[in-house]
């Protein structure tokens, strides 16, 4: 297999993985707020209109999204300084908290489907994790 085809075959791995956790937890929140959060919790503060870039959703669905997570305390709205009309949307504590909470759900889903596997496969996976997570992140750092 190519360099290409590994890198394809990853990001699809990746996918089915996210699906089949978020369908064993059941966990009822959309996967566009873990995603929003996740931006957050790695980018820092952003515009509402990067933050719909970054995650991949609309501007006007982000909008009604940001209203939900300041409601449940996840987000903050602030004014831009730099242009009184636009918002600038922070994670909260309670925001990392509950995306914390969500990697872990996660984690406790997935666990079985590796549980067989002996400590030269983990070694394998423990590398490509970190290898993935420092060409993924722009800190270089797993939060």
């Amino acid at each position: 297999m190519s360099r290409a085809q590994d890198i394809a075959e990853i990001v699809t791995a990746a996918h089915t993985l996210t699906r089949v956790a978020a369908l064993e937890t059941r966990n009822e929140a959309p996967a566009a707020q873990w995603r929003a959060l996740s931006v957050l919790a790695t980018g820092g503060p952003l515009r509402l209109g990067e933050l719909a870039t970054a995650s991949r959703t609309t501007q006007p669905g982000m909008t009604r999204m940001v209203g939900q997570l300041v409601e449940a305390g996840h987000v903050r709205r602030d004014h831009d300084p730099a242009d009184s009309r636009a918002s600038v949307i922070s994670i909260t504590e309670r925001g990392r908290a509950a995306l914390a909470a969500w990697r872990i759900e996660l984690r406790d889903a997935l666990e079985p489907l590796f549980a067989d596997l002996g400590d030269d496969d983990w070694a394998v996976l423990s590398r490509a994790a970190h290898i993935l997570s420092s060409r993924t992140n722009p800190q270089g750092v797993t939060r």
